[in-house]
């Protein structure tokens, strides 16, 4: 009927360094990329931009 004896100073260090390898991890994917991939995504939103921006239709302003 014994449970095992835990330190709750070592699970809150073992809990801390788990939370802090998966924010590392996180951040690994959102800043680790590298330059020319950067470059690549940024060129590729600004012709997305150009081109939503040309099926855009003028509105007259209905003066007639």
């Amino acid at each position: 009927m014994t449970g095992d004896v835990v330190n709750l100073r070592q699970f809150r260090k073992q809990k801390a360094r788990s939370e802090k390898d998966k924010q590392a991890e996180q951040n690994r994917l959102t800043f680790g990329r590298t330059k020319a991939e950067k470059n690549l995504t940024s060129a590729l939103n600004e012709k997305a931009s150009r081109e939503l921006d040309l099926g855009k239709l003028d509105k007259d302003d209905g003066d007639a």
